[in-house]
């Protein structure tokens, strides 16, 4: 995918670098796979601000993405690459032979009819979502299961894959795009391949009412606010916050361990990422 800069007739122009989408084919979503995606603005069930600095943007309708990848054994054809305005990936419509209409995330090199399919016995090639057991060593894995039968929860972002570098009883360890080495139970499932549109990284707003359109809203810097309202506030003049970087509410901000020790998952990290 290409990148577009652009000539500096304004200043939002100036900065401002988009994709070519270029392989995208459709405009549209499929109509019965979407559905209201209500904006809640960093809003708990209590109506609260439990996440800061979100808010307004443009209106999106979430598009239901199969990440189970659960039709073992039932090929399907690839019809359309789509735009999905809530990830970075793009999204693949699957035509299957049964007549049903899913939505995958669509790795690099899967083009409109591409066959595909899923199961314990279907080919090792890209798109095709099979046990982590299955696969061998030193192929590249996206949408990985950490629970047999959950979904697909790690690696989905464009541009990302895991790779498989062994595998020891009935467990297959991944390096995950952070550096990390992590065992995970050889039956779940993860799909071949690497996800496609990696130049998303490469994209400048260009302008704030950009940011604006996507339901950020502005980021006020602790040490320019006043004690009672941030630990870095306060103080005659421009100062440094003082000590150490914290959140507003004194937690650790930049590299300060807030993993719990209590959570089971840890015992499955071979090699943290840092």
């Amino acid at each position: 995918m290409a990148l577009k800069n652009y000539k500096p007739n304004t200043p939002g122009l100036r900065q401002k670098v988009t994709l070519v989408r270029s392989e995208i084919t459709a405009q549209k979503p499929e109509k019965s796979l979407t559905k209201n995606l209500p904006s809640k603005a960093g809003r708990d069930t209590f109506g609260r601000v439990s996440v800061r600095r979100r808010g307004g943007g443009h209106k999106r309708a979430y598009r239901i993405i199969d990440f189970k990848r659960d039709k073992y054994g039932v090929p399907g054809t690839v019809k359309t690459i789509e735009y999905d305005p809530n990830r970075s990936v793009n999204i693949a419509l699957v035509f299957y032979a049964d007549g049903e209409k899913r939505y995958i995330l669509a790795p690099k090199g899967v083009t409109v009819g591409t066959k595909i399919v899923s199961g314990p016995n279907a080919p090792l090639t890209v798109g095709n979502a099979l046990p982590l057991k299955e696969i061998p060593l030193g192929l590249s894995v996206h949408n990985v299961e950490l629970n047999l039968g959950r979904g697909g929860q790690l690696v989905r972002a464009a541009g990302l894959s895991a790779t498989i570098v062994a595998k020891e009883g009935d467990y297959v360890t991944l390096r995950l795009p952070s550096g990390e080495m992590r065992m995970v139970f050889g039956q779940c499932y993860a799909t071949i391949g690497v996800l496609g549109n990696e130049d998303h990284m490469n994209v400048s707003l260009g302008k704030a009412g950009a940011s604006r359109h996507l339901g950020k809203r502005p980021k006020v810097r602790g040490v320019v606010m006043n004690p009672i309202d941030h630990p870095h506030g306060g103080g005659e003049g421009k100062t440094a916050a003082g000590r150490n970087p914290v959140s507003k509410w004194g937690k650790p901000a930049k590299g300060g361990k807030t993993r719990s020790k209590k959570k089971p998952s840890n015992s499955f990290i071979v090699k943290k990422r840092k």
